[in-house]
């Protein structure tokens, strides 16, 4: 049934009009001559807002930061050719971390397409490995339903980005407007519900065991089933883990939390999955960073139920013994329902040796350092926002300290490229994030390498008056790749030094911004109140941190996660 049937439009008022009738607040996006009809639409409205990006490679990050942080779909809105090239990276990190995202791309004219004309590029070609769908819309009359398509893709089943790649001539030539109010598709059926019986062998396994562990990705988050996840965890008594990207579904804060698992995860939490003997895993992906090498993993029998709602996930890198496909907070509930007629195990004697493993304090650093340590920094950081910011953050050795020492205690809060390890991921995120939820307290934690990869969107920032705050732990070196040249290329740092940096300072109050500029521990703590005092400002805080330090514990490559390097081990 259509929701609404009106009088004949160009193209590229029905690309307006969709995106009104869809609720989009904002666009984020930069023009070009095969989108200028799209932004003569925009301009002539003002229901739906866009935001002007400096580079389309932070359109595509700032849109899936604002989706990320708000269940509400990003979009983004670039020209063709080069628009398009730009936005690839930022594309392929939202489909990496299952980002639902609506890409808008302009195409040269349809009778120019094949011919390599001015800003020609194979858009669909191109994207097709990093897009959950995409569509070429060769005439107006299908302009309307593929947009409605593309929202139903994005946001359904396994979320992810869309591309609608919209020839110029399309956006000028007209038609009648239909915008359907629903939208089906024949060969797109995703399951919601889970499987009675397996639900049921689920239960069996986990009321049966006595040495169980919880571990969740970003699929809890995705689904908007932290609270289910919650009541669930703690009705069943069970220590839980969440990896990088779904960090927040339990709260950090809580004693049967262990930490994050994998690579740079914690001492017990590693213990704890390879020596479980049932493992509920929820919306995760078993990915290589998290469970090392899958052999090693093997070696210890375990009983595994996986849940989630893309079966192409289940036992794609760990053979499972429960599958269960649905979507993650029904199949939840169902478990919950038949959870509470029944009583667990007494795992004691697991706590017991959780705890033991819990002591070594995995985490622990000097404290007393004349240097600033990044992690010190971290932590003074959740103690002046008191936990409750939104926490943004580029890629590298503060990625994963910020995940370490910032305690998450709700979903949506930790906003980072995770699959694809994007570095400029954070400034542009942030961006988004900041206008999904205008007033809140945004940092955006980031290096000195990381933040030159998108800088020219502080220029962005200014124009919108966004006040983020930026956390850079300059160290002078690309840090994880330093610390790999340290362990695995015998101390020799090929070309990941950073030498002639700019002055961090100046250049933040180039771009009409405030620039901090610490380098003394005793610093750290006052420097960070001042700029969050500052709530209407982007404050640019450069610490001057260690540069000898490393993140731990880290497994190296192929190994398995019982295979921990500790600080206390050097």
């Amino acid at each position: 049934m259509d929701r609404v049937k009106g009088k004949s439009l160009t193209g590229a008022e029905i690309v307006v009009r969709c995106l009104q009738e869809e609720g989009v607040e904002y666009v984020f996006g930069y023009p070009g001559g095969a989108v200028l009809f799209i932004y003569d639409e925009l301009f002539k409205q003002d229901k739906v807002r866009h935001v002007l990006v400096r580079h389309e490679q932070g359109a595509a990050h700032a849109a899936d930061g604002y989706s990320r942080s708000s269940n509400k779909i990003g979009v983004c809105l670039v020209t063709s050719g080069p628009g398009v090239t730009n936005a690839v990276t930022g594309i392929a990190t939202a489909y990496m971390d299952s980002i639902p995202m609506v890409v808008l791309t302009g195409q040269v004219p349809t009778h120019a397409i094949g011919l390599d004309a001015f800003q020609e590029c194979d858009t669909v070609g191109i994207t097709r490995p990093c897009v959950k769908h995409n569509f070429l819309v060769k005439d107006v009359k299908d302009l309307a339903t593929t947009i409605k398509k593309a929202f139903y893709l994005a946001t359904t089943g396994r979320p992810g980005p869309v591309l609608v790649d919209i020839p110029k001539d399309v956006t000028a030539a007209t038609c009648e407007f239909h915008y359907p109010g629903t939208i089906a598709l024949r060969s797109y059926n995703p399951v919601k519900k889970g499987h009675a019986g397996q639900i049921k062998k689920a239960v069996q396994l986990l009321t049966e065991a006595e040495r169980p562990m919880v571990y969740t990705g970003g699929g809890v988050i995705l689904s908007n089933a932290a609270p289910q996840l919650t009541e669930l965890v703690r009705l069943l008594g069970f220590p839980c883990t969440n990896t990088l990207m779904g960090l927040g579904a339990y709260p950090g804060t809580d004693r049967q939390f262990l930490g994050m698992p994998g690579m740079h995860g914690t001492y017990q939490t590693n213990m704890a999955m390879q020596h479980c003997d049932v493992l509920l895993a929820i919306g995760a992906r078993f990915d290589d960073r998290v469970i090392g090498n899958p052999a090693h993993f093997a070696q210890n029998p375990r009983k595994i139920i996986h849940i989630d709602i893309d079966p192409s996930s289940i036992s794609k890198r760990v053979k499972v013994d429960v599958p269960i496909v649905g979507n993650i907070p029904d199949v939840l509930d169902d478990l919950l329902k038949l959870l509470k007629n029944e009583k667990p195990r007494d795992i004691k004697a697991w706590w017991k040796q959780i705890e033991e493993w819990r002591a070594k304090d995995c985490l622990k650093y000097d404290r007393k350092s004349k240097i600033i340590k990044p992690q010190f920094v971290l932590e003074k950081l959740y103690e002046v926002t008191k936990g409750d910011a939104f926490v943004t953050s580029d890629v590298g050795q503060h990625q994963m300290w910020a995940a370490q020492f910032y305690k998450f205690d709700k979903p949506r809060r930790w906003i980072n490229s995770g699959g694809l390890g994007t570095m400029g991921f954070g400034l542009p995120a942030a961006m988004g994030v900041q206008m999904a939820n205008p007033g809140a307290t945004v940092a955006c934690v980031t290096g000195e390498s990381s933040i030159q990869m998108c800088l020219q969107e502080l220029s962005t920032c200014k124009q919108y008056r966004l006040p983020i705050k930026i956390v850079n732990l300059n160290n002078k070196y690309m840090g994880m790749v330093r610390q790999w040249q340290q362990f695995f290329h015998g101390n020799r740092y090929s070309e990941s030094y950073m030498d002639a940096l700019p002055d961090f300072v100046k250049l933040a109050e180039g771009y009409g911004h405030r620039g901090m500029l610490v380098e003394k521990p005793g610093d750290v703590e006052p420097a960070l109140r001042e700029a969050f005092a500052r709530t209407n400002e982007l404050v640019f805080l450069d610490f001057i941190t260690d540069q000898a330090e490393n993140v731990y514990p880290m497994i190296p490559g192929g190994k398995g996660i019982t295979e921990m390097i500790l600080s206390e081990d050097l």
